[in-house]
């Protein structure tokens, strides 16, 4: 399934596409989060997720046509945003560091999120170098601690699409520190979808790409990931709680515009788009002010 909140005559509820159409799951009885997203859905488990197949099955479910609504980020403020740096060697190699021996892990704050479709917006005073970068998105969907390698997947409740959009002048400034550089407000755009673990079986064979006005500036696969989704669930796991609805970015392949000669940064009316195979694309502009 393809989960989504969606926004339509200005009122924010959670959904799920069938075929071009989106499902409103708050008209079927499905609570929604504070925000009007998924967060309760995630929260929901397992008996939430039957209770969102129903509403598919049910011909007399409220739908709205999907090119009529507004697509908003799944959930707008998970616990948690985690991401994973340092994931793929090719990356690791354009950026001179070495490939680590554990997963790399930051913060992105949950101010940061945005819409699939929304502006990427940041004020020319406090960065100039903005970059981005396409990863595969892991939403936590069941309260994980210590979680066996083995296991970790049973913890998943679907995956999505991160754009993990970073201000290069401020991540290498002074002591090199990344969350504030990839925390600004809007520099964290998600979804359009969560896609359901039962539709992914295997995270670690999608293709994921960044097109830049067009122009193909990443292409890799979730197979050249040095530590795959199961790995990073159990690392994160150890000594603190996962809730439901967190997202982990699991981060990005080669490609990203501070290595290349001339580096390349966002600028004013670029369209970013971010793409992972079988779950859909974020299509985001950007805007300095």
């Amino acid at each position: 399934m393809k989960l989504l909140a969606f926004s339509a005559d200005g009122r924010p509820r959670p959904g799920v596409l069938k075929g071009h159409r989106v499902i409103d799951l708050a008209a079927a009885g499905l609570p929604a989060g504070a925000d009007g997203d998924l967060l309760e859905i995630a929260r929901g488990g397992n008996g939430a997720l039957d209770r969102v197949r129903n509403a598919l099955d049910d011909g007399g479910a409220r739908s709205y046509a999907l090119s009529d609504v507004e697509v908003l980020p799944p959930i707008r403020q998970p616990s948690k945003i985690v991401a994973i740096g340092l994931n793929y060697a090719d990356h690791c190699k354009e950026t001179g560091l070495a490939v680590p021996a554990a997963p790399v892990p930051f913060s992105k704050f949950t101010s940061s999120v945005c819409g699939p479709h929304d502006d990427i917006v940041w004020p020319v005073s406090v960065t100039r170098e903005v970059d981005y970068e396409v990863e595969l998105g892991v939403v936590i969907g069941r309260r994980a601690r210590d979680v066996a390698e083995r296991d970790a997947l049973d913890y998943v409740m679907g995956y999505t699409v991160v754009n993990d959009v970073s201000a290069r002048d401020l991540q290498f400034l002074g002591p090199k520190q990344w969350d504030r550089s990839k925390s600004l407000d809007t520099f964290c755009p998600w979804g359009p979808y969560i896609v359901t673990r039962d539709e992914i079986p295997d995270p670690h064979v999608l293709r994921l790409r960044t097109l830049l006005n067009g122009r193909e500036m990443q292409n890799s696969t979730t197979g050249n990931m040095i530590f795959g989704v199961p790995a990073i669930i159990t690392f994160l796991s150890r000594g603190t709680t996962l809730l439901p609805g967190d997202l982990i970015a699991t981060g990005t392949p080669s490609g990203v515009g501070f290595r290349r000669t001339p580096a390349v940064f966002l600028k004013e009316g670029d369209e970013c788009v971010c793409e992972v195979q079988g779950i859909g694309a974020l299509r985001n502009r950007a805007r300095p002010v």
